[in-house]
């Protein structure tokens, strides 16, 4: 099933200010944050030095940026979450879609290598590999799509011909070719499968609460 949805409503789902659990997954990792402080700090020095070096003759254009930069682990991660919004609204339309889970497994990937030296002295490549869930899923029309995210303990429930639902974006007014995809939401499970929470949750769940009460009459 594949129900286009009118520009304002696209809109809504996909806010063009990054959502709380948006802002979250961009925050990233500790390591992430010492990073963008570590950027921060570095930025505040400089803006320290060419007021000294000036005699502070642009001392209110360096404290402007000293301030900006001086922040820049704070909205660092809301500007890369505006960016990401941001490809999703390029496209002129968007649709919301249910179909069902076709297949489901789990796979071993490849996320990085790193060299070390073991005990002998000898140098050793160590493969960085991560459990992935993948998620086939197709509706009666026969359109299929898969989906690969980092597993995580919820999704031991997801089952084939568990109901899916998501929205998919396109150049075309009659969504004949497929461009993007959101995060997959599971009724059946309240479930939520994606790497990055592209929809505005709240809005999603009330728009597909919405359309099952028409099915059911």
């Amino acid at each position: 099933m594949l129900i286009p949805l009118t520009r304002k409503k696209f809109e809504e789902l996909l806010p063009p200010v990054g959502t709380g659990d948006q802002y979250r997954y961009c925050w990233g990792k500790p390591r992430d944050f010492l990073q963008r402080l570590l950027v921060s700090v570095m930025a505040i020095v400089v803006a320290v030095i060419i007021e000294v070096v000036s005699h502070d003759r642009f001392a209110i254009v360096t404290f402007s940026l000293g301030i900006i930069a001086g922040l820049y682990w704070l909205w660092e991660p809301a500007y890369r979450a505006g960016r990401r919004n941001a490809e999703c609204r390029k496209y002129e339309y968007g649709g919301f879609w249910q179909g069902e889970v076709l297949d489901v497994y789990v796979t071993q990937e490849l996320i990085g290598k790193e060299e070390t030296v073991n005990s002998k002295g000898d140098l050793v490549i160590v493969e960085n590999r991560e459990r992935c869930l993948n998620l086939e899923v197709g509706d009666e029309s026969g359109f299929t799509t898969q989906m690969q995210v980092p597993l995580v303990r919820p999704h031991k429930v997801i089952r084939r011909g568990d109901t899916v639902e998501m929205i998919v974006m396109s150049n075309r007014e009659d969504l004949s070719r497929i461009s993007k995809l959101s995060d997959i939401y599971l009724p059946d499970h309240n479930l939520w499968v994606s790497d990055y929470p592209y929809l505005r949750r709240d809005a999603f769940l009330y728009v597909s609460r919405q359309l099952r009460r028409r099915q059911m009459r």
